[in-house]
């Protein structure tokens, strides 16, 4: 790992515990907000729990109000992660083209999942990463081809 890539993982790391807080606080309006704890509170459900008091929510159900609501942060979020998981796997194939363009298609079609389970939501944060998650698998996947149908370096020396 070079120096430049650690920098990298460490400054996206940063931006991304950043960004976790202020995705954390903006979704902490959903406390004060009770009509909207029947749709929002996905994590205080899975234990069968109602949300009868702002103090039964589960903090990652703050996540969840934010991505629907407030979705900037929770999008910078998901940047942040992607850039680490990027490099991350950079650094593990860089000498394996083929490897690293399999890692990139896995990449883009985790991306076009994610943008299918997103896809029916009614919120404007929904519809913004529905499309964040399209784009960016499709480009995914772009790039996973160019990887992997590539020609090797010394293939035009060795035409000539």
């Amino acid at each position: 790992m070079t120096f430049n890539n650690f920098i990298q993982i460490i400054i996206a790391a940063l931006f991304f515990l950043v960004f976790t807080f202020c995705t954390w606080y903006e979704g902490s309006e959903i406390l004060d907000r009770p009509w909207e704890w029947r749709y929002s509170t996905l994590f205080t459900h899975v234990n069968g729990e109602q949300a009868i008091d702002a103090v039964d929510i589960s903090n990652f159900d703050h996540f969840v109000y934010a991505v629907k609501f407030k979705p900037l942060f929770p999008l910078l979020m998901v940047l942040a992660a992607s850039h680490i998981i990027l490099i991350s796997g950079y650094i593990l194939f860089k000498r394996r083209i083929k490897k690293m363009a399999l890692f990139l298609l896995g990449f883009g079609v985790l991306f076009l999942f994610s943008s299918g389970y997103v896809s029916n939501s009614p919120t404007v944060g929904g519809n913004i990463f529905q499309a964040f998650f399209l784009i960016g698998g499709m480009i995914a996947i772009m790039v996973a081809a160019l990887y992997y149908f590539r020609m090797p370096r010394g293939f035009n020396t060795f035409m000539k």
